[in-house]
């Protein structure tokens, strides 16, 4: 019997680590114990070396880490299928903003970050980079639910349900920081909306904050070229060159979209080593465009990978955004070979934890690195047989074949079952939630 002692054993058929000389390891065991990878082996060694209460036999299983979600807005989930079909603008402040308006709230932020939990959790996410309202909210309904979050706090021009305007919003974003720093699932930052709701001063004291405050920065950045066309417009320049003036090009910023990119801002993107978030399935639902992610990974930019909301996506599935984001790059270079299965998972996964500063903890499976980490059933039907599980994983897997979620080692998701959440009464709540918004959007 072994003296080693863990507080859990995963034996998979394989594992992919997501480290740079670790291929997928086949017929490894994952240790863990108080929360961190403890052991990565072979499983027979592992028998004989550690022991478990409960160990779990994945013998059909892809372990992975968990995967990063680098940009949603998880409360939208309450708006999922509100105004769909729409371009951005008309989708915007015809429809979205004015429902934002009349329910937005810390009760609103609680129950909808609530239910993308689950679905996150459903779906194989660990980490979410979250930029929508009432951070606070959005952190006591992650914590609950088990997750982490880095939580960006909006900050626009204009008045919302959450402030009056810029220095409400940087005000309740430094009181998120100070209320939650204790808590190391949790990080806080700002995310000032865009650049055509944020004027020059709000920015500046953005960078200013972020800098002195050693946080990241969150921004929707050239989404679409009318939003080009307008920036030029009205002050001659395109966005980028004047987020560039104003200092906040750096690693520090998540440039979220970026469809619309020429070639010399693909270089400075890579020069100042700012962060882009690809968005692809939003950008293809509200016709935004193609971020040149293939151009951006050979320029040496780090590329992470988001859903955006659930109300222009219109879900949570980063195993389907995966896909869509791995094809996507092929046809937009006209390169079979663009965007590769295991660069993809990379991207939703280690590529994440960088651009969220995150990657010494998250992002990978390695000795020392929290256990977050997801399981896989590859025997299905629609994923049989298995010649490379990273492949099957991206081009043929489904979310509903996440069985099992672990955050710091703690099961959250086990053989699809909820652990932290009660579904049923989320379903209530969200049915409440549809029934007081529909009834508003057919009195307008």
């Amino acid at each position: 019997m072994s003296d080693n002692q863990a507080d859990l054993i995963v034996h998979a058929r394989w594992i992919a680590p997501v480290t740079p000389d670790s291929g997928v390891l086949e017929n490894h065991s994952l240790v863990v114990i108080d929360g961190r990878i403890a052991d990565i082996l072979p499983t027979p060694l592992a028998r004989e070396k550690w022991q478990a209460d409960d160990p779990q036999t994945l013998d059909s299983h892809l372990l992975i880490p968990g995967l990063v979600n680098a940009h949603t807005h998880a409360a939208m989930n309450l708006l999922r299928g509100i105004a769909d079909d729409l371009p951005l603008m008309t989708w915007l402040e015809k429809h979205i903003w004015p429902a934002e308006g009349q329910f937005v709230s810390d009760s609103f932020v609680y129950d909808g970050t609530l239910l993308a939990a689950a679905e996150m959790i459903r779906s194989g996410t660990t980490t979410f980079a979250d930029m929508y309202f009432f951070p606070a909210s959005a952190a006591r309904a992650t914590v609950e639910a088990g997750l982490r979050a880095s939580l960006f706090c909006p900050v626009l021009d204009f008045p919302t349900p959450m402030g009056g305007g810029p220095e409400d919003y940087l005000r309740l974003a430094t009181d998120a920081m100070d209320q939650w720093r204790h808590e190391p699932r949790i990080q806080i930052g700002f995310g000032p909306h865009a650049p055509y709701t944020v004027s020059d001063e709000p920015l500046e004291k953005v960078l200013t904050l972020a800098e002195e405050l050693d946080v990241p920065v969150m921004m929707h950045v050239h989404e679409t070229a009318g939003e080009i066309q307008m920036a030029v417009g009205n002050t001659g320049e395109r966005p980028l060159t004047r987020l560039k003036e104003l200092g906040l090009l750096s690693p520090r910023l998540l440039a979220v979209h970026m469809t619309q990119l020429t070639d010399d801002e693909i270089a400075l993107v890579a020069e100042t080593g700012t962060q882009v978030v690809h968005c692809p399935e939003s950008n293809l639902k509200l016709a935004s465009g193609f971020a040149p992610i293939e151009k951006l990974r050979q320029a040496g930019v780090n590329v992470a990978l988001g859903t955006d909301g659930a109300a222009s996506n219109n879900d949570l599935d980063m195993i389907g955004e995966a896909r869509t984001a791995a094809f996507l790059a092929k046809g937009v270079s006209l390169q079979a070979d663009a965007l590769p299965a295991a660069e993809v998972l990379k991207m939703a996964t280690l590529n994440g934890a960088v651009a969220l500063g995150r990657d010494s903890e998250i992002g990978s499976l390695e000795i020392g690195k929290q256990a977050d980490m997801v399981a896989v059933d590859l025997n299905r039907i629609e994923t049989q047989p298995v010649y490379d599980p990273v492949a099957q994983l991206v081009y043929a897997a489904s979310r509903d074949q996440v069985t099992h979620s672990w955050v710091a080692g703690r099961c959250l998701l086990a053989n699809r079952q909820l652990t932290t959440l009660n579904e049923a009464l989320l379903l209530k709540n969200a049915q409440q939630w549809q029934q007081q918004i529909a009834g508003a959007e057919q009195r307008d």
